[in-house]
């Protein structure tokens, strides 16, 4: 089974992205949907982040804007995050994959793709990057989040420059509408499918 990943930073159009790809009759694995399922699901996730973060109150949910606060103002503490995060997914998505085998090709969203270990499960990498002032209003408006917020999540991810760097193919959406970023997705992934 071929394996898409799809990387970006947050804003950049990565839905839209996976949805063409769902379209296209792929198994379509969302990392973020696949954190937020282990962080309502996942005991042994919970505990070693409220381990690991003892700022959290330690009774009760996980305070994810708190922890947000934490690890987007520190590098240090977001590689910790990560590498306790990281290997759970990465188990579910395998799994995911396994259930799945019998699909024509799947494809892997996750903003850290290549760092989470994930992007050795595929055969193509592609990034999806936008300018940073189109990245923030479509956040704030998807999520209703302050233009503060939304920078400090956009300023702790990789740049443009380390997605060209580290993944097969880019795709720059700087487009204001959706529908011709999904015509170009859909020129570009039928030509990966093809291969």
């Amino acid at each position: 089974m071929k394996i898409i990943g799809l990387t970006g930073g947050t804003g950049t159009g990565k839905t839209t992205a996976l949805n063409v790809l769902k379209k296209l009759g792929g198994v379509c694995i969302d990392a973020d949907e696949v954190y937020h399922d282990l962080l309502l699901n996942c005991d042994d996730m919970i505990n070693e982040i409220k381990s690991a973060f003892p700022a959290l109150n330690s009774q009760g949910p996980l305070d994810r804007k708190k922890l947000g606060e934490i690890v987007f103002n520190d590098e240090i503490e977001l590689k910790t995050l990560n590498a306790i995060t990281h290997k759970y997914v990465c188990r579910r998505i395998m799994e995911i994959l396994s259930e799945n085998s019998q699909a024509p090709f799947a494809a892997i969203d996750a903003v850290e793709l290549v760092e989470s270990g994930a992007g050795e499960m595929c055969d193509t990498i592609v990034a999806i990057i936008a300018p940073i002032s189109l990245r923030i209003d479509r956040i704030m408006s998807r999520e209703g989040i302050s233009m503060g917020y939304a920078t400090m999540r956009i300023a702790a991810q990789k740049s443009d420059k380390y997605y060209e760097e580290n993944c097969d193919i880019v795709i720059r959406n700087d487009y204001n509408d959706r529908e011709s970023f999904e015509k170009k997705c859909f020129e570009i992934f039928e030509k990966i499918l093809e291969e």
